[in-house]
């Protein structure tokens, strides 16, 4: 099984493809999901320290583009893990007034992925 690496968390095993914005949250990191992980709100936003993938579906790219953001974060629900990630997690419900970090994300991606890249 892959390890994934969450700075100020630790590192953890994960099953090999699982989505990132639940293997953070199966981690106990507080990760935000307002849209369910739709890629439509950009709360399960992350940073890449290492191990970025290489590929995006178009869900992620059309909403980071459309926001001027591509290239400054990924989103978590649109990433699968994989062996040699690390990544930064850049919003928390822990640092925000909200009540709940949004609807868990469905064990796939959603919408049903159409890979670029």
């Amino acid at each position: 099984m892959p390890t994934l690496t969450i700075e100020g968390h630790g590192t953890v095993e994960v099953e090999a493809g699982k989505r990132l914005v639940l293997a953070i949250e199966d981690a106990g990191v507080d990760i935000l999901h307002r849209c369910g992980g739709w890629a439509r709100c950009t709360t399960c936003r992350v940073e890449f320290v290492a191990g970025e993938p290489k590929r995006m579906t178009r869900a992620e790219h059309d909403k980071l583009e459309s926001q001027g953001n591509l290239g400054a974060f990924r989103l978590s629900c649109q990433c699968q893990v994989a062996e040699g990630m690390v990544v930064r997690p850049l919003m928390r419900l822990s640092e925000t007034d909200m009540e709940d970090p949004g609807s868990r994300p469905a064990d796939t991606i959603e919408p049903r992925p159409e890979w670029l890249g």
